[in-house]
């Protein structure tokens, strides 16, 4: 952090400044008032130690004035006339802690790590708020799939790790929850999990999301802001469809990547920020590289360890007990007591591509819920589209005695008891050959 030291004492003053830099803070020294406001208008400040006693002026005074120019500022008095009713004073006027000198390094790092601990808290507190107003369902992560598996494993391995991660995959496939639970197994999740959505801003706006900016540095900029960069500090800084980061804007990622350090907008001054980012994309990188839309150097950087997120459509084996883990949120959601699908609607759900994938499948079952009559999802409870799809056999358009080729008979055969199969363990067995055997010719058929 940032601190600030006010003190009429040298000798304070530089103890004070080493003890912090010890801890791996950065200090800067004041002796009297006017000089510390002039800091604040000129530099951000997390932390200020003041004296009470400052030659020629009061410390008690002085407070207020420190925290109306810097309302975030956490203030830490330390004083040589040291009482209770001093104490509840300065307290009143807004001090966060208090130290009677003369104090220990001890005294100073524990009343710092009080303070850095309730930041933690304010930033979890902050990131389970958003959570619960998203009012998604939790996601489940295991999975049947084996290629689901190797994504799940992958990304827990990398979770423990600095590394950067790429998440790739189609829309609504469950990139964000992917993300989150890197960041809830990893070394920063004591600290915020902080997410910025590259498309839905313009470019000025998102800059200023991503880094903060200063009051007047364009118009609407009443006052200082400090970004979502260093509301991430210590912890995972997620970039959702990265694809869409502008051009403008990329260099400025690449250095925070490289070197921890960015400016926020309309200031000179150089900052750091410890962020792991995670960055997630539906699109082909490799060809927006290749067309000049993004920098071939971010690529690289952002790419360190990339995790392809395979779609619903292949994920047959876990799509029962997704779907049932959406009824059982959205029931209790609208106080109903539903259990389960009806073997027509199941089978509806199992042959549709979901081309949206767990969005998609979150919002039909949403739906199906509130339309519900019964105690249990049935056919006329989902949408038209699903009604009107027909048979297995109808649909492929085969049939044994057909003049059609063995190869074709026996690709309908297979996606037809995948269909109806709970697992591809069970539809494996059914048809007699072995589950790898399945996985390579279901890959073939596209199923």
């Amino acid at each position: 952090m940032q601190v600030l030291i006010i003190d009429d004492e040298e000798n304070i003053r530089r103890t004070t400044a080493v003890v912090l830099e010890s801890m791996g803070h950065k200090t800067v020294g004041v002796e009297k008032g006017a000089a510390a406001l002039k800091q604040l208008e000129n530099d951000h400040f997390d932390v200020a130690f003041l004296d009470l006693k400052l030659s020629g002026e009061s410390g008690l005074d002085l407070l207020p004035e420190l925290l109306k120019t810097n309302p975030q500022l956490e203030v830490i008095v330390f004083t040589a006339y040291a009482s209770i009713e001093t104490a509840v004073e300065a307290m009143r006027r807004g001090a966060a802690d208090y130290i009677p000198k003369p104090f220990t390094p001890e005294q100073i790092r524990q009343v710092l790590g009080k303070i850095i601990r309730a930041r933690k808290l304010q930033g979890r507190v902050a990131e389970l708020e958003s959570r619960l107003s998203a009012d998604a369902p939790t996601m489940d992560l295991s999975t049947s799939e084996p290629a689901m598996q190797k994504v799940v494993e992958l990304a827990l391995k990398a979770a423990a790790t600095p590394a950067t991660i790429l998440l790739l995959g189609e829309s609504g496939t469950g990139k964000t929850v992917l993300a989150r639970a890197i960041h809830e197994n990893s070394p920063q999740k004591e600290n915020a999990f902080v997410t910025v959505s590259c498309p839905s801003l313009s470019r000025e706006l998102l800059e200023s999301e991503l880094f903060g900016h200063v009051k007047g540095a364009f118009t609407g900029a009443v006052a200082d802001t400090v970004g979502k960069v260093a509301v991430a500090d210590g912890g995972t800084l997620f970039l959702d469809e990265i694809g869409e980061l502008p051009l403008e804007i990329q260099p400025k990622l690449l250095r925070l990547l490289q070197e921890k350090e960015y400016e926020r907008v309309g200031e000179a001054k150089t900052r750091r920020a410890n962020v792991r980012v995670v960055s997630a994309s539906n699109r082909n990188l490799e060809k927006a590289v290749q067309e000049g839309r993004f920098r071939e150097d971010l690529y690289y950087r952002l790419n360190v360890i990339s995790i392809q997120i395979p779609p619903l459509r292949e994920r047959l084996a876990d799509l029962q007990k997704i779907a049932h883990g959406y009824l059982r949120f959205f029931s209790a959601q609208c106080g109903k007591r539903l259990k389960g699908f009806s073997n027509e609607a199941e089978q509806a759900v199992r042959q549709y591509s979901w081309p949206g994938n767990l969005r998609e499948l979150r919002n039909l079952v949403e739906r199906a819920v509130i339309l519900a009559g019964s105690d249990e999802i049935d056919l006329p409870d989902l949408p038209e589209k699903f009604n009107q799809m027909s048979s297995p056999v109808e649909m492929q358009g085969v049939q044994v005695g057909m003049k059609v080729s063995l190869e074709e008979l026996e690709n309908a055969h297979i996606g037809r008891v995948i269909q109806q199969a709970a697992t591809m363990e069970e539809a494996a067995a059914i048809l007699g050959i072995d589950p790898a055997t399945l996985y390579r010719k279901r890959k073939k058929l596209s199923l």
